[in-house]
């Protein structure tokens, strides 16, 4: 334990849980589905699937639950943010009462599973409460307790939440949960090995081909199917229809503290900005508090490090001497009209279908995503299909977000060219990272621990933004469309495919100290 942050990130959910491990694909194989993405859309769709008899198989590109579904806050409910009234105004309020139905649905299904099969993930019901510490979002907190009661959601309006903090208004929805969702989705896995499906971890999913299906992936591999499910968090094949174009990528930051201070219950989430998000856990028998916020687009803002400091202080303030014990930070997407994209991939391609744009709240849109692509494979109603068919379009607002989005990556992408970094490799403190340039070329630098260099190409492999460091993960983010690369340029993060270029420190010898800028 420490009054420290820790120094490398590290979600509190993987270090609790024993995750089995899978091979590579190595031969070319046939099935009824083939599902992209380990994480818990993938996975509960996989688990539907093969309940049902069909030969599924699950690719993850690096191991299964490494992405947002292991580093989210794993709240479990339908309170998402102030959306109600937003959804009310532009898309009516049969659709929004739809979205409420949807989440509360995948609500009931993870608590049934967990029930059913007696698991121990350490699920809580609980109150979601949203707060505001300003005048303006008091108000806008009474216009969403309004949506509520039109939309008969179980809500309560109330004055005051359990902490030190000054609170104008406070919105609470009822009996909604929380759990650890890596417990919960091990038994999920599990389940789709005894049902016969398989599942490979470390293969890359690259493209799809042909009128019945065929996955390609990045050793060559082929997986011929009737149907693809592209569960992957950013959509590892668009076709035609331009996601990167039609959703922004988001990151957040949680750290996990333990406290001498009893949490008074409740799962808290701030309506204003900077957010700030609050929700207990049991580690080893004892309560810890999961502490979250900061959300800014990616690779956009300040030293990213700021982020988890700001988290750090808020805790010091709220909490009598609280031990940070874990930091960790995810990723999300966020559509034009803040509604997820379920179905179709396009209108051309209705074998191929996507879930992707989960804003923040995956537990239970990614479990809503799975149950509607499970109805559609088998060919099932769902009330839920045209609310997030992909190819719907409001006028309002997406129009508008459609040009502030598109143009704020024009401006990224041509601001990311003209900079000229001022720092140099000679600077460099171990464990740093930084923008230097070499022949006039614009490379970034990472230093280790051990004051290893790894030199890799800023360019980003997707549309060619130009990555920035990012302090906090020790990441090379795209502030584009939110690509992320290790420091060593892997491939973290789509829309990008393929890794930054490589270069040997060694090429550094061969540069001039007026060229390199030290």
């Amino acid at each position: 334990m420490s009054n420290q942050l820790p120094k490398f990130p590290e979600p509190y959910w993987r270090d609790h849980v024993d995750l089995p491990e899978f091979d590579s694909l190595k031969t070319d194989e046939s099935a009824d589905v083939v599902i992209v993405g380990g994480g818990i859309t993938g996975i509960t769709a996989a688990y539907l699937l093969s309940k049902e008899g069909k030969k599924v198989v699950l690719l993850e590109a690096s191991n299964l639950l490494n992405g947002t579904t292991g580093h989210t806050t794993a709240k479990i409910t339908a309170q998402h943010d102030l959306i109600y009234d937003e959804f009310i105004q532009h898309i009516g309020r049969s659709k929004a009462r739809l979205y409420y139905e949807s989440n509360s649905e995948a609500l009931q299904f993870i608590k049934q599973i967990i029930h059913e099969n007696e698991l121990e993930c350490d699920l809580k019901t609980d109150d979601a409460i949203l707060y505001a510490t300003s005048e303006e979002y008091a108000h806008k907190l009474e216009k969403e307790y309004e949506a509520y009661k039109a939309l008969h959601i179980d809500g309560k309006l109330v004055h005051d939440i359990p902490f030190p903090i000054d609170v104008h208004n406070a919105l609470a929805m009822k009996n909604q949960a929380q759990f650890h969702p890596l417990q919960y989705l091990k038994h999920l896995v599990q389940a789709i090995i005894d049902n016969g499906g398989r599942i490979y971890e470390n293969t890359t999913a690259v493209n799809v081909e042909g009128i019945e299906a065929t996955v390609l992936t990045r050793n060559d591999k082929r997986i011929t199917c009737d149907y693809v499910l592209a569960c992957s968090h950013f959509p590892f094949y668009e076709g035609t229809g331009f996601y990167s174009t039609r959703m922004h990528a988001d990151r957040s930051y949680a750290i996990a503290v333990q406290t001498n201070t009893a949490y008074p219950g409740g799962m808290y989430l701030s309506v204003d900005q900077p957010s700030r998000s609050l929700r207990s856990a049991t580690m080893n028998g004892e309560e810890i508090v999961i502490v979250g916020g900061e959300s800014h687009k990616t690779g956009q803002g300040k030293d990213t490090l700021e982020h988890y400091k700001a988290l750090q202080n808020y805790a010091d303030d709220l909490f009598e001497k609280p031990d940070f014990l874990y930091r960790w930070s995810a990723q999300d997407l966020i559509t034009l009209d803040k509604l997820p994209y379920i179905g179709e991939i396009t209108s051309t391609q209705p074998n191929v279908l996507v879930a992707t744009g989960f804003r923040k709240w995956g537990m239970t849109n990614g479990t809503a995503a799975a149950l509607l692509l499970r109805d559609i494979v088998l060919d099932k109603e769902n009330p839920y299909k045209e609310l997030y068919t992909p190819s719907r379009f409001y006028a309002d607002p997406s129009l508008k977000n459609f040009f502030m989005e598109n143009t704020d990556v024009a401006k990224h992408l041509i601001k990311g060219k003209l900079e000229t970094p001022a720092t140099s490799i000679e600077d460099l403190s171990r464990d740093e990272g930084a923008v230097f340039k070499a022949n006039g070329q614009r490379k970034g630098a990472y230093k280790d621990e051990n004051g290893e260099v790894y030199i890799v190409d800023t360019t980003c492999t997707h549309v060619g933004c130009e990555v920035e460091w990012n302090h906090g993960d020790r990441t090379w983010d795209c502030p584009c469309h939110g690509s992320r690369f290790s420091y060593k340029g892997e491939v973290i993060e789509g829309p990008a495919e393929k890794p930054l270029q490589q270069h040997d420190h060694t090429m550094l010898e061969n540069l001039t100290s007026e060229n390199s800028g030290y």
